[in-house]
């Protein structure tokens, strides 16, 4: 093969990913997809992932994985995506490219590898890894608290160790930036593309979507079935709660029982979906980054009712975008409020769409990076 020129080498790009950057992955594939599509616009990318190791899955299994995690001090994830050199040395061979992106923290490790292949290196970061395991640290119950406390302890440590050998740091917020000690961290918002309106019929229901074996979603669906969906459910002799997303089976101790509870599970169009109901509820007790659950409820022009650590990041304002509600009590008046409320769930639906379309798709997303003067 004949060797590229340094003119070809600086117009072609990496893009690292552990998960697939496409729409129906999860909040973590929508945000690589934008972010990748924006390069295929600017340098010719070779996409490459993983063939991980096969894991069992049962309880006991994942229960000694993450004992042994513990004891040496390394995260789950970081520790799944670890040891993939040989496997990315031999696919990247002597390749030479412009730019290397790479999609979680998770994946930092490569960096050493990734520079011998890439003149300029960046880390896209969807969380701050050590906020979300302290977050989740202070919402779950023991021994999971206890557990993610170290976890957090441990990410703290390694984001010390491997921010550095980046040249540029990707994050969704202002709000996440405050917590990565990088010389040039430049925020990227998650983002949508300019998605319509759906022209579906609002049904007397409310809705929560997401993966629903994230953790952080796993932890909001109990906390809204036990504290918060019965005080609804009371109030309002019809209304159902609808769930949607991948791995429902996830969440089934806590959603089955009720006929009032509809499992929908994953679908094609989340925006449409999300269009049906008459509120969206995002009862996130924990996290990191921005949720695309809220920016999807946005672009469906639907009323949100959120915690406040669920719209973080967003610039969200209470009372104009979304209703914020900080306990039980006030999440369920709240969501009761806008269900006997239609004007000012459009009012909240409407604003909420505005905000979306001025900063939150992709074209607006990627004026940050052109802006920052990062690529194209």
């Amino acid at each position: 093969m004949k060797p590229r020129s340094p003119s070809e080498r600086l117009h072609k790009a990496l893009f690292l990913s552990p998960e697939q950057p496409v729409a129906g992955s999860g909040g973590g594939g929508l945000r690589s997809a934008s972010l990748l599509e924006y390069l295929r616009q600017n340098y010719s990318v070779d996409v490459m992932d993983f063939v991980l190791r096969p894991h069992s899955k049962n309880f006991a299994a994942k229960a000694w994985r993450n004992s042994m995690r513990l004891l040496r001090g390394v995260p789950p994830l970081f520790d799944r995506y670890s040891g993939y050199e040989d496997q990315l040395s031999a696919r990247l061979g002597a390749e030479q490219y412009g730019l290397g992106v790479v999609e979680h923290f998770w994946c930092a490790s490569y960096a050493p590898l990734l520079r011998t292949h890439c003149q300029t290196l960046i880390l896209d970061l969807h969380n701050i890894e050590s906020q979300l395991a302290q977050t989740h640290a202070k919402a779950a119950r023991w021994p999971a608290s206890w557990a993610s406390g170290r976890f957090a302890e441990a990410y703290r440590r390694l984001e010390h160790e491997w921010l550095p050998h980046f040249d540029a740091v990707l994050v969704t917020s202002e709000e996440d930036a405050r917590f990565v000690e990088h010389p040039r961290v430049i925020v990227y918002p998650n983002a949508l593309p300019e998605i319509p309106v759906p022209d579906v019929e609002e049904d007397n229901c409310i809705v929560f979507s997401g993966n629903l074996e994230y953790h952080p979603n796993i932890e909001a669906v109990r906390w809204f079935r036990s504290r918060i969906w019965p005080r609804i459910r009371a109030q309002h002799s019809s209304v159902e709660w609808r769930l949607i997303g991948k791995n429902p089976k996830a969440v089934a101790r806590w959603t089955s029982g009720d006929d009032r509870i509809r499992v929908i599970g994953p679908v094609e169009d989340a925006v449409a979906e999300i269009a049906r109901a008459k509120v969206a509820v995002v009862p996130l007790l924990s996290g990191s980054g921005t949720r695309f659950k809220i920016l999807e409820a946005w672009a469906a022009e639907r009323a949100v009712v959120s915690t406040l650590i669920g719209a973080a990041g967003l610039g969200a304002r209470d009372q104009e975008h979304l209703l914020i509600a900080g306990d039980a009590g006030a999440f369920a008046a709240a969501v009761s409020r806008l269900l006997h409320d239609a004007p000012l769930r459009r009012k909240l639906g409407q604003a909420g769409r505005a905000l979306y379309l001025s900063r939150f798709t992709w074209s607006a997303a990627w004026q940050n990076l052109k802006d920052a003067g990062l690529v194209g």
